[in-house]
């Protein structure tokens, strides 16, 4: 049986407290904030006599109640007591702490669950507080958690971020799935792009690169509403490419990521499109689902069921693409990319800054084989694999 891992939450308080005592503490937390027995970073802060003096929330908010792309507001947390600012308000301003709300704070701690894909945007809400704290000398302590789908070489998967295409889905060139823990990805930006924080880390104890998520022994807390199993956390970094699309990617179902299509799609038609590809580590299930919000809310939609059936040989990014592809290929017509403001981003598609650049758009749209897709990432992939090394915490 593999160890139990200790989260860097853990660690800190019950050998490392000397890095937290005495100083005037900011926590960025949301629900994932837990020790192994559920126990909130906040409520702990508090019994072991630390100086809490206020909270930040990322996307979906301090209590992960917010769908996505939802401003949040601040206030008090009812909880805790303690000040709330939201760092996920209505323009991208919000998205980092104004110098005013870090007035009297020593250090700025975060513990929050990631789940190994560019995309989510906890991290990029670190960066943006680092490079605030980096410029007023604040001390930035990361409690380091597990990236659930492993962080092996073979598990970095996809293009980096080209210039102009940066993002809250991506500030810098990071691999789309990039197989580091929080505290990695942390040092990676700050040293390979000079961020410039006087960063603390604190390591968990007994993590390997090769765990998934259910092998640490850690109770799964959803780390945004739409991320309800481990499950989902696989496919999401080639399912959350729908939301560069007008297809739905589930939400508002039981399965979100997992779940996808449209009023117009045949899922029968669609599996055995994809199912003819030979794409490892998965297969489709058709099915008809009917949204209760979000995306065709209350129509019946035809799409598949992503089951993956071998997460080592499974490529989430390869797969996402291929059911873009082949929905494209299928229904020409109706398939469509989404134009709207994306992540307080107007001038370009949604597709674009997911992706780290127009290239995957326009093999798309011009039909390329996705084995040309898939080989058009290779330099990124290893150049990315290669750069990181330095920065990696665990064997």
């Amino acid at each position: 049986m593999p160890p139990v891992v200790r989260l860097g939450l853990e660690r800190v308080l019950e050998e490392q407290s000397a890095v937290l005592r005495g100083q005037r503490l900011a926590l960025l937390c949301n629900p994932t904030s837990v020790d192994r027995e559920l126990r909130h970073a906040a409520d702990l802060f508090a019994q072991h006599g630390l100086q809490l003096k206020v909270l930040f929330g990322p996307e979906h908010g301090v209590r992960g109640d917010a769908q996505d792309m939802i401003a949040t507001e601040g206030g008090t947390d009812p909880l805790t007591g303690v000040p709330v600012w939201s760092l996920y308000g209505s323009d991208a301003a919000s998205l980092a702490p104004r110098p005013e709300m870090l007035r009297g704070i020593d250090a700025l701690v975060f513990d929050i669950q990631g789940v190994g894909s560019r995309y989510y945007t906890y991290i990029w809400t670190l960066i943006l507080a680092m490079k605030v704290c980096a410029q007023l000398g604040i001390q930035v302590v990361v409690l380091d958690r597990p990236n659930p789908l492993g962080g092996e070489e073979a598990d970095v998967e996809g293009p980096l971020v080209r210039s102009g295409f940066e993002s809250f889905v991506g500030l810098y060139p990071v691999a789309t799935r990039h197989g580091l823990t929080p505290a990695e990805e942390a040092r990676y930006v700050n040293e390979e792009h000079g961020v410039g924080a006087e960063l603390v880390i604190v390591k968990m104890e007994g993590w390997r690169r090769s765990l998934h998520f259910e092998q640490t022994q850690l109770p799964w807390v959803l780390p945004s509403p739409n991320m309800p199993t481990v499950d989902t956390a696989f496919v999401y970094p080639g399912m959350c490419l729908c939301e560069g699309t007008e297809l739905s990617e589930g939400r508002g179902s039981t399965r979100p990521f997992e779940i996808a299509g449209a009023p117009f799609v045949d899922g029968w038609k669609l599996q055995a499109a994809l199912e003819a590809l030979e794409l490892p580590g998965a297969r489709f299930r058709p099915l008809v689902f009917r949204p209760t919000f979000h995306k065709f809310a209350g129509q019946p939609c035809g799409g598949v069921q992503i089951h993956v059936t071998d997460r080592r040989r499974f490529k989430s990014l390869r797969t996402g693409v291929a059911f873009l592809h082949e929905v494209r290929r299928l229904w020409p017509t109706e398939f469509k990319w989404r134009y709207r403001t994306y992540e307080f981003v107007r001038d370009k598609p949604a597709i674009d800054l997911l992706a780290g650049s127009s290239a995957l758009r326009e093999q798309i749209e011009r039909g390329a084989p996705l084995a040309e897709i898939v080989d058009s990432w290779r330099a990124d992939e290893e150049m990315f694999r290669k750069r990181r090394r330095k920065y990696l915490l665990y064997d």
